[in-house]
């Protein structure tokens, strides 16, 4: 067996709980949903039912009682339970921050060509946002009229016959302080791409020749959808600043890896940073109710809210179900990458026919259904990506720690823990269960044999928690 190195830094499992945000969500959720219709539905519309979906298994995220898996170090039989994590991006800060680290991946692999590329930003003024913020439809047509009039653009820069130019287009609805501001981040080619698959650089940009075509697409979008009249129009081309603003970033070079996947990381980011943001308790201000200080993305500058303010800004970013805010185009498009797949299959296939050895072209990064090995891999490169450290690591001895089993059925899950005097009564039950306080979330179940239940590989009295209580409770850093 192979050891891990001992220079490694070992993985010290976090517990979300014991962060100013989860205490801020925690305390404050409830009382949010309570009065949202009265002080806060004509600003941000109406209560949501998904919202409190994402909140409830967010404040159930890294919660062993939700299930987790076994990690052991094959050296010195050091274990530790690893919880599941709730996967809810954009309102966990933890689950959404992996995404990120994934996607940047994603991109640079899988759909990025070895071209030069540029980041473009197109705004919207602030008359036109609520319209964005009641119907959230409108943010995907929002980004198809940036892609029909920043292609257009592209194709005309290069002097090549049926010019396609690729886009991964990011739908950012957050201003510094969490105010309503959907803009969209674009990844681009700086150039276009042939049928052959030829690449030509354009012409240097000018985002300038960019707005005025910007502007009269997305009016003339919002007109069509009943949204303004012509006077609108008429009034919005009166102003000496439209409020519409688009912005070309430098040119990434094709090589540039690190900034690709920066630049990815950075146009799917989440809402909120926790490094920004004070929570102060009712008790402890001045004001007799719970508050949040919140810094500006320069450090000198700071807004002060009441918790309720805070969140009902925060949840205004978190999408509905199943609503998408990247969107792939042109060359990048899901459509055209799966037919230069489908045609790479197939000259792979000739090319074996023929005796040649050639590579299967890599599939997508992110599986739908990852076998257990490549879930580990996956796991554990994303913590030491996010987190600078090794889950694999062994604290104790620095040998190779190993996940050795998962753990999901509930009458498992509670026997283990209430061995370990880990179980916690009714912990987050929504209100709709009507569970009174203190009663046990499962109901009482027959003894189970825990060493027939892990494997035969040891047995439940054998692993070393007892005295560890900060190593079992909830972590955030873990997707499953």
């Amino acid at each position: 067996m192979l050891a891990c190195s001992s220079m490694a830094e070992p993985y010290v499992p976090r517990n979300p709980r014991k962060s100013q945000y989860y205490q801020c969500v925690e305390a404050n959720f409830e009382e949010l949903e309570r009065v949202w219709e009265e002080r806060y539905q004509r600003k941000y519309g109406y209560w949501r039912p998904h919202v409190m979906d994402v909140i409830y298994k967010y404040l159930d995220c890294g919660d062993l009682h939700q299930g987790f898996a076994r990690v052991k170090c094959e050296d010195c039989n050091h274990e530790y339970l690893l919880p599941f994590s709730c996967k809810r991006r954009h309102f966990c800060p933890s689950c959404h921050q992996k995404r990120v680290i994934e996607f940047g991946k994603f991109l640079y692999e899988e759909v990025l060509h070895p071209v030069p590329h540029r980041q473009w930003v197109f705004s919207i003024p602030k008359r036109l946002r609520p319209y964005f913020l009641y119907d959230r439809s409108l943010l995907g047509k929002l980004s198809q009229y940036a892609w029909k009039v920043l292609s257009c653009y592209l194709a005309n820069g290069v002097s090549m016959n049926n010019p396609m130019s690729g886009a991964v287009i990011a739908v950012q609805t957050f201003g510094d302080y969490l105010n309503f501001n959907p803009h969209l981040h674009i990844i681009s080619t700086d150039g276009c791409f042939d049928k052959a698959g030829n690449f030509m650089a354009s012409v240097m940009p000018n985002a300038d020749d960019l707005e005025p075509v910007f502007r009269l697409e997305v009016l003339k979008m919002l007109k069509q959808e009943g949204k303004i009249t012509e006077a609108v129009i008429e009034n919005m081309d009166t102003w000496h600043h439209s409020g519409f603003h688009v912005y070309c970033g430098d040119v990434i070079r094709a090589n540039d890896e690190e900034g690709l996947e920066r630049l990815a990381h950075y146009v799917i980011r989440a809402p909120l940073s926790q490094e920004r943001m004070v929570y102060i308790g009712a008790s402890e201000g001045t004001f007799g109710m719970d508050q949040i200080i919140y810094k500006g993305k320069r450090s000198k500058d700071k807004e002060r809210f009441t918790a309720l303010d805070w969140l009902a800004r925060l949840v205004t970013h978190i999408p509905n179900k199943g609503e998408q805010l990247v969107r792939y185009y042109g060359y990048y498009s899901n459509k055209a990458r799966g037919v230069r797949r489908k045609e790479e299959a197939t000259y792979t296939e000739i090319q074996h026919t023929e005796g040649r050895e050639i590579d299967t072209p890599v599939s997508t990064l992110i599986e739908n259904n990852l076998s257990r090995k490549v879930f580990r891999k996956n796991w554990s490169r994303l913590i030491q990506k996010v987190y600078h450290c090794d889950p694999l690591v062994c604290p104790k001895c620095k040998g190779e720690m190993k996940i050795i089993a998962f753990i999901e059925e509930e009458t498992v899950i509670k026997k283990i823990l209430k061995h370990l005097n880990l179980w916690i009564t009714g912990n987050h039950d929504p209100p709709a269960l009507s569970k009174a306080v203190g009663e046990d979330v499962f109901p009482d179940i027959p003894a189970i044999n825990f060493t027939g239940s892990f494997n035969n590989d040891h047995t439940l009295s054998q692993m070393p928690y007892e005295d560890e209580y900060s190593q079992l409770t909830s972590y955030e850093d873990h997707t499953y």
